[in-house]
């Protein structure tokens, strides 16, 4: 991948951006993904997407979907428009930890603060520790203002990396009641990359098929017929209208392979529009749940 740093953005090349707060799970996934970067926190997607664009940042770490909540809302209604390219992905498994004040304990709680999907996702213990929840906008926003306000009968739950930023102590650690608690990520830049046909590939892609009877059946059967394995598709309306739905999808193989050629020509065929948003080297994480299975 070729790095090109805007003319008067100093650093840019090593800086990739996220939305949230220093210590949300985003900038966790950043420097576990990319340790030799510095982080670069934004308010929204769009503010991401612009920094990277803009050549404020080399990269930018967009979560997509959670094993637990499902996926990450108006996100696929950014990706299309964004101006830049899926380069890679990651898999983030998420550690809640509940955090305090120093002196706090188990017992003098009272509250626990987060993200609503992190509540939601830790549901036995708040209920176990009889705490009220309370919703914040994020998980390490929550962090921050436990932090601020010193309070012992108050408690957030979030990333270690946020407990370590913000002075906070884990009084309990692993504490999703799903383990399998994973976010999938995608790492988006301004250049398309061309991952190696011969490796595990992964090809992402919105299209709308036409509004005909039966119309995403035969725009679809051309990856049955060649054997194209999709392991991702997802509907969403548009524009408004509920009529015709956009659809994303993740399948595995290179475009320039045969068979993922062939299943594409038939897609288009049958599609309004297709749009490729990357082409990239699969996660060594696939292959290790493939060999869990």
């Amino acid at each position: 991948m070729t790095k090109t740093a805007k003319p008067g953005v100093p650093g840019a090349d090593d800086l990739i951006a996220f939305q949230g707060l220093p210590g949300a799970y985003s900038d966790l996934s950043c420097r576990a993904a990319y340790p030799k970067m510095r982080t670069l926190p934004c308010a929204s997607f769009e503010d991401v997407f612009a920094a990277v664009r803009e050549g404020k940042a080399h990269l930018a770490m967009i979560p997509i979907e959670n094993s637990v909540a499902g996926r990450v809302a108006d996100i696929h209604h950014l990706l299309p428009d964004s101006g830049l390219h899926i380069v890679a992905e990651h898999f983030q498994r998420v550690n809640h930890h509940l955090l305090a004040p120093k002196g706090a304990t188990l017992g003098s709680l009272k509250t626990v603060h987060s993200h609503v999907q992190a509540l939601s996702q830790c549901r036995k213990l708040i209920r176990e520790l009889g705490l009220k929840a309370i919703v914040h906008a994020d998980t390490a926003g929550a962090a921050a203002d436990i932090a601020a306000k010193g309070d012992p009968t108050e408690a957030a739950i979030a990333s270690s990396l946020a407990g370590e930023i913000y002075g906070l102590v884990s009084l309990k650690e692993g504490i999703e009641d799903a383990q399998h608690n994973t976010t999938r990520f995608i790492i988006m830049g301004r250049e398309p990359v061309d991952p190696d046909p011969k490796v595990p590939v992964v090809t992402s892609f919105v299209f709308r098929v036409r509004s005909v009877p039966a119309a995403l059946y035969k725009a679809l059967g051309g990856f049955a017929t060649n054997g194209v394995n999709i392991t991702k598709l997802e509907s969403y309306m548009i524009d408004g209208h509920f009529t015709v739905a956009q659809f994303y999808a993740d399948i595995d193989g290179h475009p320039d392979s045969r068979m993922v050629r062939l299943a594409l020509e038939e897609l288009s065929f049958f599609s309004r529009e297709v749009k490729i948003l990357g082409v990239y080297a699969a996660s060594p994480f696939r292959q290790q749940q493939n060999g869990a299975q």
